[in-house]
């Protein structure tokens, strides 16, 4: 076989490497992508299943504690404000306002022994808590799937086809206020 041969064959097998590696690369970050996306709709879904329980338990609280009329105004802005969040950031910060908002809704609910004994706040409370653990879950997930995006699109060789294509986006982490993480860094006190 002539040397020229050889050298085509050389350059052939040297471009389908290269286009292997660029495919292959451009193929995780859309797959990435997709898996971010899904896990934000995931959060979103959990969001709007705590927000569509949320009326039932003012409903429920407001026949036993008909004066909160303040912290039942809190919880219905808190709920319009996540039901209105449009990025990670505003979802995050509304999730703070409604922890707050519902914690104190729940704090009323200590004072009514009735209210706490009756049957339909005890569901709701519960289906809220499953809800809460779901929105972890889910938010656990899309931080995974954020970290693993904004690693691959820092990192070599994917960078450069991200620079070239440049559709691909850092995303922000749906993370806790810092004044959650102040509470969560505070060891509690224990005292015998």
């Amino acid at each position: 076989m002539p040397i020229w041969g050889i050298i085509l064959i050389i350059i052939v097998a040297i471009i389908v490497v290269v286009v292997g590696i660029i495919a292959g690369s451009y193929n995780s970050l859309v797959q990435l992508n997709e898996r971010v996306d899904e896990a934000w709709s995931d959060i979103l879904v959990q969001l709007k299943y705590r927000a569509d329980l949320i009326p039932n338990v003012i409903e429920t609280v407001k026949g036993y504690a008909k004066h909160e009329k303040e912290t039942f105004a809190m919880v219905t802005e808190a709920r319009t404000a996540a039901m209105g969040a449009k990025t990670v950031k505003q979802a995050s910060e509304a999730e703070e306002a409604m922890q707050g908002a519902l914690g104190k809704i729940f704090a009323i609910a200590e004072a009514y022994p009735e209210l706490k004994a009756n049957e339909n706040f005890l569901k709701l409370q519960d289906q809220l808590q499953d809800v809460e653990d779901k929105i972890q879950a889910s938010r656990r997930f899309y931080n995974a799937g954020a970290k693993e995006l904004n690693t691959k699109i820092k990192t070599f060789p994917t960078n450069i086809i991200n620079n070239f294509v440049g559709h691909f986006k850092k995303r922000d982490y749906f993370e806790v206020s810092e004044a959650e993480k102040a509470k969560i860094e505070q060891a509690p006190e224990v005292k015998f």
